[in-house]
């Protein structure tokens, strides 16, 4: 202690001190504020960073190169020339979505397509054996792309069943997010490795290289599994007990779904991208390709959307506010957090103002008390303009759907907040087909039966509710 006086009084011992301190923090100041400006990012979200970091001298440029705002234009670059390895799917007959298909294309790259078959799998108890029973019948390969996998009984029957195929000659790559599976250590994938598997690591911390920007807030959260180019999984559901509910009375609501038909090939499209961006290797493309089955359209239109920090259009974010200003009588959104921009808002209160029957299905409490914070400090201005809110509990709600009037449904793994619109790599699928969105119309107005609905007269007292709800939606830029 003696010698961190010590070492104190001899800093402010420093002739000038006080004056050269001050000058250095002005240009950091001027240095780190013109970083930030020149990102161009929304305005509200630019002065959130600016004044946050104002007030952390130096540590705030550690945290800025860290977390902030991160633009991968090398890495669109080189994901764009495998994107040419595909093939394209031709563009389907136009129906009711076509000018939200058309958008979808020309943002995220990805033609439009049709399905087979399309099943939603409502939590995990659905969906893991649908998922194993999949994985079992493969022949030629598997391929799997997720955010959480969790080295629990859920993960290791996964991971079992995979290397039970790798050791019967099937490819079987696995790609998991660096961040959200960092429960997991290499040592858990070796017998899948040692059975001629394949693993890869999304955006792994590089830390100790300091001349290289980490991606640490820049996360894979998707949900994607392709089986030999037939059958395929995407939704929000991970690789975890926490969303079984056989394993846990509180496991996550969450819907998933299993597609078959020509709409997979867009799947092993965004896979095949995420694999070669993350390993930088191209060499499996042209086996993939070859193994692709021969084009045959469904009778279900389906869209791949995808979005992420390697594009600036933010594909689902306007697919899914196009698909808002598009109904005419009813917009129904289930997502666990809610924390939306300015266009979202707008379609969504003016669709109220309207007349339209619109809907929010919210957990009563997330994960996140910031968020749920946050996500409550909207419900005036939703509630002035006659938005229904629910709050589901008592098990937090993961699901992520959106259904407008009786054909359209979009589903997947994108949250509808600033990150997964912005910072994350999210895949969704939008389709038009009154078979799929009547049964998710049944699923949610279950929901909506068994879930409290949020009054304008609630108790809202100060100290509680509307000061942190207030102060929360100062961080709404960056959640």
């Amino acid at each position: 202690m003696t010698a961190l006086i010590d070492a104190w009084d001899a800093l402010w011992a420093i002739p000038h001190i006080r004056a050269w301190l001050t000058a250095g923090w002005a240009l950091y100041l001027v240095w780190l504020g013109s970083w930030i400006v020149l990102q161009k990012r929304e305005p509200a979200a630019t002065l959130s960073w600016l004044i946050s970091l104002a007030a952390l001298p130096y540590i705030g440029f550690a945290i800025y190169y860290i977390l902030g705002p991160q633009r991968i234009v090398r890495h669109r670059a080189r994901r764009k020339r495998h994107h040419a390895h595909l093939p394209t799917e031709a563009e389907g007959p136009g129906d009711e979505s076509l000018e939200l298909r058309a958008l979808a294309h020309a943002t995220s790259g990805l033609a439009p397509s049709t399905a087979h078959d399309v099943r939603l799998l409502v939590d995990g108890g659905s969906k893991y054996p649908a998922l194993l029973e999949a994985i079992a019948q493969a022949r030629d390969h598997v391929h799997l792309e997720y955010y959480i996998y969790n080295p629990d009984r859920t993960g290791t029957a996964l991971r079992d069943a995979l290397v039970e195929r790798a050791r019967a000659g099937v490819k079987v790559r696995l790609l998991v997010d660096a961040m959200g599976s960092m429960q997991c250590r290499r040592r858990f994938f070796d017998p899948l490795i040692e059975a001629g598997g394949e693993l890869a690591w999304f955006h792994p911390a590089r830390l100790w290289l300091p001349w290289k920007r980490p991606w640490l807030n820049l996360r894979t959260h998707r949900k994607i599994v392709v089986i030999d180019g037939r059958v395929g999984f995407l939704g929000g559901i991970n690789i975890t007990d926490e969303e079984d509910e056989r394993l846990r009375d509180d496991a996550y609501r969450d819907l998933h779904l299993r597609v078959e038909g020509d709409i997979v090939r867009s799947l092993q499209e965004v896979f095949v991208e995420d694999w070669a961006y993350a390993t930088e290797r191209k060499d499996f493309i042209g086996d993939v390709v070859q193994a692709m089955p021969a084009p045959q359209p469904g009778p279900i239109h389906a869209q791949l959307l995808v979005s992420g920090p390697d594009s600036p259009w933010e594909a689902i974010h306007r697919t899914h506010v196009s698909a808002i200003h598009s109904a005419t009588r009813r917009i129904w959104l289930t997502t666990p957090y809610f924390v939306p921009g300015e266009a979202a808002m707008m379609a969504l209160t003016s669709a109220a103002l309207g007349g339209l029957d619109v809907r929010l299905l919210l957990p009563r409490m997330s994960d996140s008390r910031l968020v749920t914070w946050c996500v409550r400090s909207y419900y005036d201005d939703l509630l002035a303009a006659g938005v229904k809110v629910y709050e589901y509990g008592p098990r937090m709600l993961h699901s992520k759907s959106l259904l407008v009037d009786d054909r359209l449904v979009i589903i997947g793994s994108a949250n509808f907040d600033h990150r997964s619109f912005r910072l994350n790599f999210e895949s969704s699928l939008l389709i038009d087909d009154a078979g799929v969105a009547d049964a998710l119309a049944l699923l949610v107005e279950r929901e909506f039966a068994s879930a409290p609905r949020v009054r304008p007269d609630r108790p809202r007292p100060l100290l509680t509710a509307r000061l942190p709800e207030a102060l929360a939606r100062l961080m709404a830029p960056l959640l």
